[in-house]
């Protein structure tokens, strides 16, 4: 099933959504097989919690912070996260650019973006780690470049696994999600939780790195429905009134 698209802007929720709601919203829009499947903020906390080691809990954590796509996740090193500045941020090397290689990005494009890091406990919670596990490097045989390594040298296949671990040590504590978890699972997520937080999605489009509004205008359309429904048009109205309204009209001669 397809959706229209959304040319008009689409006036977004609260930004604590009721729960319930929420869901039921998330489980309307499953009806559409283009829109994006994702978690909802309890739901992530949730699963989180049954992360138990820290390296792990950071790279999930991570995903769901920035919304970056596992294969960008996965190319971070230490010095890309500044989490010392005034803003704390996390410069993110596109997908697409960094398989382009090293030549010069096209014009009015950045091979970078950067992802502000606004929630101070995953701020924290990368401090801690960069305090407590050392920096790798490697050189290269060739050149003698000493080069750092990502903060997390591990397969996807790897991460993948952890998050299969944590969805199946939640549901044995009675915490079931509704919809299959992948790492890709928590880049939709973040789209939506700035998006209940009332971030524009032209901004949310930058955060993303998508070069087509298109690509983001997809999670306006799941808004599209709430608002569909919050307006509570009714079509049944009362049958005598209906008469007499048009008796009115046509009085009898």
């Amino acid at each position: 099933m397809s959706l229209p698209s959304v040319h008009t802007q689409v006036a977004l929720p609260a930004a604590q959504p009721d729960f319930g709601r929420a869901l039921a919203l998330r489980s309307m829009a499953a009806a559409y097989t283009e829109l994006p499947r994702y978690l909802l903020a309890p739901e992530v906390t949730g699963l989180l919690h049954h992360i138990p080691d820290w390296t792990q809990h950071a790279l999930v954590n991570t995903l769901w912070c920035t919304g970056g796509r596992l294969n960008e996740i996965l190319a971070l090193r230490r010095r890309d996260f500044r989490l010392n500045d005034a803003i704390p941020h996390v410069v993110i090397r596109t997908a697409k650019q960094r398989r382009a290689g090293s030549g010069r990005p096209r014009r009015g494009t950045s091979p970078n973006r950067v992802v502000p890091l606004s929630d101070p406990a995953y701020v924290d919670e990368m401090r801690r780690l960069f305090a407590s596990v050392r920096e790798e490097f490697e050189t290269d045989s060739d050149t003698g470049e000493r080069r750092a390594l990502p903060v997390w040298t591990v397969s996807d296949r790897t991460v993948r696994n952890w998050i299969n671990r944590a969805i199946d040590a939640a549901a044995r504590a009675g915490v079931r999600l509704s919809i299959e978890v992948s790492p890709h699972t928590f880049r939709h997520s973040f789209a939506m939780h700035m998006l209940y937080h009332h971030v524009p999605p032209k901004v949310l489009q930058s955060l993303l790195g998508h070069e087509k509004f298109e690509s983001t205008e997809v999670y306006t359309k799941v808004f599209a429905l709430d608002v569909a429904a919050s307006h509570k048009v009714r079509f049944s109205l009362d049958t005598q009134t209906s008469l007499q309204l048009l008796r009115g009209l046509n009085p009898p001669v």
